[in-house]
């Protein structure tokens, strides 16, 4: 199949060997007998450990506390894997905020749930700066083209979002269960990816059965692109697709495919396009713009493609050149999102609003402030007044709905504003790839397949860093300093990557090297190395916008390591080890 924006050119020719399908499995189960806790009503859910794993039961109807109830389990998922990485067994120790991602017994669909110290599962539905979370919900919709599916998409709480734990393969089959997802959710990046890209070729249409000639002008890359893909099914995105720059000579080996999605990518994320802008937290990172309806025609055509492109390159093995902000990464992984996460947003918001909750904590009026529903929002040099909630503007601030005014300005923040571009942009993505697939990935994991690993020029790194704190007088040649570039030198790619998420907030370094790294105002905020007590913190701590870690003094090199080890690892679950 031929999509051609321009003048017809000849194509490269070649089929690459399709990959084998991969046998269909039979499951053995195992039963598992357990007593329906204290306090636990019929029709509600409690979390247990069946075999290690934890998993959620809905309580039978019929049955009380007290009572014994049965339910199975694949065996496969209660089995150790092998070869489990350092980073996975830290992380099956650890949670975010309280939150676990557990497979629900009644479907074996994958559901969150927070769990407190006892171990019960925590039903509160009220906003609790603390506790609560969201998890973007995206419910398709057939559209009136049949190439495009609609979709509806909003925040709800954390524990009514759920994923599949299958996929189906063309002819119906089982692709993917939960037993392999739980094992490759364990493994080492490199594994994890190796996996991944394993089950897209098992997903791809095999050349003889369909493939796509992609034939686009460079002088008019983006719009030629966009026509092009715009143009496929979503069976046509996971054919083989082979690139052609009209005009020019070249046979499409791979090195055509990996320019044309470096190309698109930088176009359609430059700031001038008007897009996507600049984070005001982290200058190397991506965000939606707002206001794009009134800077681009047809915007949200490119939020489609775009998503698409993103979900064509990790299907493809390509690399995106654009970093986005934290939240758009858990967005796409169906992450939760806490009230923590709008410092990575706003820090200047966000901090106003924790002075608010320490007014209300504190038991001040929080009426006399005269605040409603509302927020505003400056769209091309104008500020426009947004309601929260329907009628904000006629809803008066107190104490008593105090909470419920919080939880509003979460959810504008970190999805209502941009809504209807984040929408287009997931359901291009998953146009290609099986939500399912990507429950192997914390966020880090996702920036770093997207974006790719980064080359790190660590003379470059020592020499454009700066010390404070403990560390102020001697600088580099403190010991402890000293262990820490040893350590980092002889960490991998990927930890090394990890690092700089930890610390900057993103796995990208400047084009021009270290010594240009920005902080959240935009001007230059070298790497800080900033020594501390190890009674002030036990581990080291980042503080992404000021490219900021406060480093114990520690006494011994093999501390040092498990601690910053421990700590870059446990980021991507955001759990608080202090």
């Amino acid at each position: 199949t031929d999509v051609t924006r321009g003048p017809n050119g000849p194509m490269g020719q070649g089929a690459p060997p399709a990959p084998g399908p991969r046998q269909p499995r039979d499951e053995k189960t195992q039963l598992f007998e357990v007593e329906v806790p204290r306090g636990v009503q019929p029709g509600q859910p409690f979390a247990l450990l069946a075999g290690g794993v934890r998993v959620l039961v809905t309580c039978p109807t019929n049955a009380s506390p007290g009572q014994r109830i049965r339910f199975k389990l694949p065996i496969a998922l209660t089995q150790k894997p092998k070869g489990q990485s350092e980073a996975a067994q830290i992380k099956l120790k650890y949670d975010k905020d309280g939150w676990q991602r557990t497979i629900r017994v009644s479907d074996m669909k994958f559901q969150w749930v927070r769990v407190d110290d006892k171990g019960d599962i925590d039903l509160n539905k009220r906003f609790d700066v603390d506790k609560s979370a969201y998890v973007r919900k995206l419910e398709f919709r057939p559209g009136d083209d049949p190439r495009i599916r609609t979709g509806i998409l909003s925040l709800v709480t954390a524990s009514d979002a759920v994923v599949d734990s299958k996929i189906k393969s063309a002819d119906n089959r089982d692709l993917v269960t939960y037993s392999d997802i739980a094992n490759a959710q364990v493994k080492l990046f490199e594994e994890k990816a190796q996996w991944f890209q394993d089950t897209c070729a098992q997903l791809c249409v095999e050349w003889n059965e369909g493939h796509m000639r992609m034939n686009v002008r460079r002088q008019f890359l983006l719009g030629d692109s966009v026509d092009a893909v715009m143009s496929l099914s979503r069976k046509d995105l996971r054919k083989l697709w082979r690139f052609e720059f009209i005009g020019e000579m070249g046979i499409d080996a791979g090195g055509l495919a990996r320019e044309w999605f470096q190309l698109v990518s930088e176009e359609i994320f430059d700031p001038d396009m008007g897009l996507w802008q600049s984070s005001a937290v982290n200058q190397m990172c991506m965000e939606i713009n707002p206001a794009s309806e009134f800077c681009c025609e047809d915007h949200l055509v490119y939020y489609r493609f775009l998503g698409r492109v993103m979900g064509k390159a990790l299907f493809d093995r390509q690399l995106i050149a654009g970093h986005m902000v934290q939240h758009l990464y858990k967005h796409i992984l169906g992450w939760p999102v806490t009230f923590g996460d709008l410092e990575m947003v706003d820090e200047e918001y966000y901090n106003n609003l924790k002075q608010l909750q320490t007014m209300a904590k504190d038991g001040e009026d929080i009426s006399m402030l005269c605040l409603d529903f509302t927020t505003t929002q400056e769209v091309m040099g104008t500020k426009e007044e947004i309601n929260l909630v329907k009628d904000g503007a006629d809803i008066e601030v107190n104490n008593d709905n105090f909470p419920e005014y919080l939880e509003a300005c979460l959810k504008y923040r970190m999805l209502d504003r941009v809504k209807p571009q984040l929408n287009e942009l997931l359901l291009g993505f998953f146009d290609v790839i099986p939500e399912p697939l990507l429950t192997i990935f914390d966020f880090q994991e996702l920036e770093l397949l997207m974006c790719g690993l980064p080359e790190i020029d660590m003379e470059d790194w020592k020499e454009h860093t700066e010390y404070s704190g403990e560390y102020d007088d001697t600088g580099g040649d403190h010991q402890t300093v000293q262990w820490f570039w040893e350590i980092v030198t002889d960490f991998d790619h990927e930890m090394k990557a990890r690092l700089l998420q930890f610390v900057t907030g993103t796995s990208g370094v400047p084009s021009r090297g270290f010594g240009v790294l920005q902080g959240n105002d935009g001007n230059i905020r070298k790497f800080t190395i900033h020594g501390v007590a190890i009674g002030v913190c036990l581990y080291p701590r980042a503080h992404t916008c000021f490219n900021r870690i406060d480093l114990p003094m520690y006494e011994e090199k093999e501390e040092l390591r498990e601690k910053l080890k421990l700590a870059i690892t446990m980021v991507a679950t955001g759990f608080d080890i202090e």
